[in-house]
């Protein structure tokens, strides 16, 4: 029997004796894979990531890369027996949080996520597994998905859940009249209409039976289980803004565990658990969110006086404090969390490719990552594609060149110079500040004057997607294919630069469809070139993000998104 033939037959053995309704099929490139991990093409990250997406479930995963690279089984220990109840109290925003279709910030859907939940969940190793949906399986074109649902959960009224409730999720998420950022994420089920807006093509939805939908796809696409664990991407029972407001706040219908017993914006979340949870026990008895406002002192000194047991984000000028506190344990990730300075590409003097090229090379990354961030982090490339992603390529170095902005400036016709301003809000601290500071005085040796509008980080936000230049942050997402659908794509609702470059638009669409991991490297190569040479945002570095909790809080791993996946946590006293 050929390698590749025992292969097939392990698979389908381990496929058989997991808990999961698969059947004997696999997908017919994971054999492919299976090849790939043992011959030592891709590493053991890449293989689990792409195995799970191609419908295999978790437990055969992580058991098929033991088997092909001769490792042990990982297992989580806990230290002690996990004991059920208690309270867990966490300092974060509380923000509005009406439609989680239309969720901009991660601590809304860390609110909501204990009552509404997703079709899959991407885990704090990255790796994305069934949740909602039980199992799926793609074509091997990857232009269908089918997902099998679960047929044990019931929402907090009483319904059966069911592929209607996603049918009418996913149908919200397509229509331009809602304003969804997933019509980024999801483009392979988008197209453009007459008007210019962006919406779902027909028959991109399709209700199988009661517990078994279908995505119906353009092109190729390989990451749609990732997509369905974005922040906006919670499923809403079937009535949601149909039959009631759709105001979660003020309706909280959801399959999970817990109720919304208490929400006011800006001071308080409360969440009670109010049944027993279908995916199995979760030992908190109640989750309490305190919003302590944008200081970031104000954080730290709940932690430190134990009002809190935990921070949602520890700043790095605070690690040295938490570390003096006998009673805080401190959490890294290492995360594709950044901030861009993007131009707006149709306002003057950005509109000019060579403007903005200057100004692009004027920057010296490690600088600002040294200076502003305390090297806690890896220095940006200026395309949105992390080291930690499975399809990053490795492009030359960019170096600082004086000249070559002075040069570019005359072409542009600023011989003499040029003054710019740079809108910034701190929204994820101070060092946001720093980091516009440094490049101010690495700018000015080319003649350019960058002026910096430091303003709150609520106003910021108003002017997010019109200022001409601002410094924005974004949040980690496990694959670079999605972070550029969601910011790059021609017309799509967080494209904050105006970008619109078809070239760039079929270069992303041809590399989120190729299944070969080292061939999908080189396609995203291509898309990396692509922004760097329009030159659309500078990027100075990629960010580690830290967490610091209580030491009676046990069970918890940081999400390199921060999103809050508290079913193992317990309290310890």
């Amino acid at each position: 029997m050929s390698d590749k033939n025992i292969l097939i037959r392990d698979a389908r053995r381990y496929m058989l004796a997991t808990d999961r309704e698969y059947g004997a099929e696999i997908h017919s490139y994971l054999p492919e894979l299976c090849n790939q991990l043992k011959a030592k093409k891709i590493e053991r990250r890449d293989f689990l990531r792409q195995a799970c997406l191609l419908g295999m479930t978790a437990t055969t995963a992580y058991a098929m890369a033991d088997v092909l690279t001769g490792d042990a089984p990982i297992k989580s220990a806990m230290a002690a027996t996990p004991k059920s109840g208690g309270t867990l109290k966490v300092s974060m925003r509380v923000q509005e949080m009406t439609d989680p279709a239309s969720f901009d910030w991660a601590e809304k859907s860390n609110v909501a996520r204990f009552i509404v939940e997703h079709l899959t969940r991407t885990q704090a190793d990255n790796v994305t597994v069934p949740y909602l949906a039980k199992s799926w399986e793609a074509s091997d074109d990857l232009k269908s998905w089918v997902f099998h649902l679960r047929d044990d959960v019931t929402w907090s009224n009483g319904d059966k859940f069911t592929s209607a409730d996603v049918a009418h999720t996913v149908n919200r998420w397509l229509d331009p009249a809602n304003g969804s950022s997933n019509l980024g994420l999801f483009g392979a089920m988008v197209e453009e209409g007459a008007d210019g807006k962006k919406r779902g093509i027909a028959n991109a939805v399709e209700v199988v039976d009661g517990q078994t939908i279908k995505f119906n796809l353009k092109q190729a696409a390989l990451a749609m289980p990732e997509n369905f664990y974005n922040y906006p991407t919670a499923i809403m029972h079937k009535g949601f803004g149909k039959d009631y407001a759709a105001d979660l706040s003020k309706t909280p219908i959801g399959t999970g565990a817990f109720k919304l017993t208490d929400f006011s914006i800006g001071e308080r979340a409360i969440l009670k658990k109010e049944r027993d949870w279908w995916a199995g026990p979760f030992y908190l008895d109640e989750i309490h969110y305190y919003d302590h406002g944008e200081d970031t002192n104000a954080w730290v000194a709940a932690l430190a006086s134990q009002q809190v047991d935990m921070i949602y984000r520890l700043p790095n000028d605070a690690i040295e404090t938490a570390k003096r506190l006998p009673f805080v344990n401190i959490h890294e990730a290492t995360t594709a969390q950044t901030a861009v300075m993007r131009f707006r590409v149709t306002e003057k003097p950005f509109d000019n490719p060579k403007v903005r090229q200057a100004i692009a090379a004027c920057m010296d990354h490690q600088e600002i990552l040294d200076k502003a961030f305390k090297g806690l982090g890896q220095i940006g490339e200026n395309h949105h594609v992390c080291p930690i992603h499975p399809e990053y390529a490795a492009l030359p170095p960019l170096k600082q060149d004086i000249k070559k902005a002075k040069r570019l400036l005359a072409e542009a016709g600023y011989p003499d110079g040029i003054t710019v301003e740079i809108a910034n809000g701190d929204t994820e601290g101070s060092w946001m500040t720093d980091a516009c500071a440094i490049f101010k005085s690495q700018a000015a040796a080319a003649g350019i004057t960058i002026n910096i509008n430091k303003m709150p980080s609520s106003q910021y936000w108003e002017v997010w997607d019109k200022a001409p230049w601002g410094y924005t942050a974004w949040t980690h997402r496990p694959l670079g294919t999605m972070v550029l659908g969601l910011a790059y794509r021609k017309g799509v609702p967080w494209n904050e630069v105006a970008y619109d470059n078809p070239a760039f638009d079929a270069a992303l669409d041809d590399a989120e469809g190729t299944l070969d991991v080292n061939e999908r490297k080189k396609k995203m190569a291509l898309c990396e070139k692509i922004l760097q040479d329009d030159a659309i945002i500078p990027q100075p570095f990629w960010r580690s993000v830290f967490k610091a909790s209580n030491k009676r809080v046990k069970g918890f791993q940081t999400h390199p998104t921060l999103y809050h996946q508290f079913q193992d946590v317990w309290l310890d006293g």
